[in-house]
């Protein structure tokens, strides 16, 4: 009953015998593809061995190599250039060494000295004075413990009213020693900032 399904291409009075046909030429054709595919693994597999036993018997040297050297067609030209470059630069290096200095530190130095003359005689204080207050004061900030002591106990005596009696000193005559170590500071602080804006080299 399978006859009745099938569907040939071309119209036949007998479709039991067209399926027939068909099959058979359709297994001919199918057997000739496959002794085709079986004849292409057979040749490759032929192939291999022979070369399989070519390497067994010799060394298996691969057969691809070139002999050919690798050349260059701008090699020579560019070590030309290069040599060239090379003595350039040998003799810009040669000049460099053998030029002397187009700038004197004398005379450097000697316009430094023309312009602290030139800031002493503009500066409202002398220099340098506030290097002297500093290293002054320096030696009176390292007192030892004993010293402070006795200056505290002289200090005692001399505000005690015995003290006073016996130096003759008034309590306007101290005002004014005050005043006096007032000015001073003032004038060492504004030295210091004369020498903080205008350094010594």
């Amino acid at each position: 009953m399978q006859h009745l399904a099938y569907q040939p291409l071309l119209p036949t009075g007998n479709k039991y015998l067209q399926q027939k046909w068909d099959k058979a030429s359709y297994d001919l054709h199918r057997r000739k593809l496959e002794e085709e595919w079986t004849m292409k693994i057979q040749r490759e597999n032929n192939m291999l061995m022979e070369k399989i036993s070519h390497i067994m018997r010799t060394t298996g040297g691969v057969d691809n190599k070139n002999y050919c050297d690798r050349k260059s067609l701008g090699k020579e030209k560019r070590q030309l250039e290069l040599l060239r470059i090379t003595k350039e630069n040998q003799m810009i290096l040669f000049r460099l060494s053998q030029c002397r200095p187009h700038y004197s530190v004398r005379s450097w130095h000697e316009d430094w000295l023309k312009t602290l003359k030139v800031m002493d005689s503009i500066a409202r204080y002398p220099r340098g004075r506030a290097k002297q207050q500093t290293e002054q004061d320096k030696p009176n900030k390292q007192i030892s413990g004993c010293e402070k002591e006795q200056k505290i106990s002289t200090d005692a005596t001399t505000h005690s009213p015995a003290s006073s009696k016996t130096n003759g000193k008034t309590g306007s005559e101290k005002n004014e020693k005050k005043k006096e170590t007032g000015k001073k500071q003032d004038t060492a602080t504004e030295i210091q900032q004369d020498t903080d804006t205008h350094p010594v080299p």
